[in-house]
């Protein structure tokens, strides 16, 4: 569990925001690296920082897009969460498979995760989310769920009735699930019962369910001035 209060030199310490709107609470991606953490049992500390106010004044040099999460530990300083969950699980046994090359297949499904998957789930969101209003959203989203749909589908098939992308649970289930727990306000994972199974087992997971309640125990701030939800 997180210790939001103090840290030591060799306890990780990632950077979280203390407000978001209710459609992205469980979804910023500080969660994926507090999963990962609670996996390995690892205790960490937690910086929240106000979403929308300013940052720290260095922070743009440990995060250049001054985004959540950062990550620091007594050997490095990271700023993006695929980066990581690899340095975590390369650096502490349990989130690899044990072969060379499956540990290098659950490399490339993480890497698949953000570049392959997240990327095309991120533009559908952006139509339903943020320009649902717009007269030209409705047209732009048509061609945007099918290439979602595609890139499920192409995940099924991949899993092949297996309960994990690779072997035993790994770090890249812990990518694909969080990536794909971003369509839950559309529906269409429920197109592939597969991966409803496969993000159920994830999230019945104990160290999920940590990362969560910690997640959501961190939003303590107020929505910005004018806030509109």
């Amino acid at each position: 569990m997180p210790d939001t209060t103090t840290g030591s030199p060799d306890t990780p310490t990632i950077t979280a925001f203390d407000w978001v709107p209710d459609f992205a609470r469980g979804l910023v991606r500080d969660i994926r690296v507090r999963w990962a953490l609670e996996e390995l049992g690892l205790p960490y500390s937690v910086e929240v920082l106000n979403a929308f106010g300013a940052k720290p004044g260095n922070y743009v040099d440990r995060q250049p897009f001054e985004q959540v999460p950062a990550y620091a530990d007594e050997d490095v300083q990271l700023f993006e969460s695929g980066a990581m969950l690899l340095y975590l699980a390369d650096k502490h046994p349990g989130l690899l498979p044990a072969g060379h090359a499956a540990a290098w297949t659950a490399r490339c499904w993480v890497m698949a995760a953000y570049s392959s998957v997240e990327s095309f789930i991120n533009r559908l969101n952006s139509y339903d989310i943020f320009h649902a209003d717009k007269p030209w959203a409705k047209d732009a989203r048509e061609p945007a769920v099918a290439l979602v749909s595609q890139k499920l589908k192409r995940v099924a098939d991949a899993l092949g009735g297996k309960d994990w992308s690779v072997d035993d649970f790994s770090v890249a289930d812990i990518a694909m699930i969080c990536v794909l727990e971003n369509l839950r306000h559309s529906g269409l994972v429920t197109q592939q019962p597969a991966l409803v199974e496969y993000l159920a087992r994830g999230k019945s997971r104990a160290a999920y369910g940590r990362a969560l309640s910690a997640q959501l125990a961190d939003f303590t701030g107020s929505p910005p001035d004018g806030w509109q939800g």
